[in-house]
């Protein structure tokens, strides 16, 4: 089975990083913790992008949310 991390990661993988790519941005998965926190990067056209946040929210979370339920919340490197 895999761990936390492994699914979050599979997620960005294969759901977020193809979507983000087309726009000339990319997320890196930093880290998730036991209580189900996760650390993303957001670089390329992403890094500047003033709706990087609602990105994260809007569109990270929830996705990563609905297929990994353990996940509370995604947060965004500064």
């Amino acid at each position: 089975m895999e761990d936390l991390y492994e699914r979050v990661r599979r997620v960005l993988d294969e759901k977020v990083t193809p979507l983000l790519r087309a726009e000339g941005g990319f997320i890196k998965l930093i880290d998730v913790s036991e209580d189900g926190r996760v650390l993303v990067e957001m670089g390329g056209a992403c890094a500047g992008c003033p709706f990087k946040q609602l990105t994260i929210k809007g569109f990270v979370e929830r996705l990563v949310k609905q297929e990994v339920p353990e996940v509370r919340e995604v947060q965004v490197l500064a």
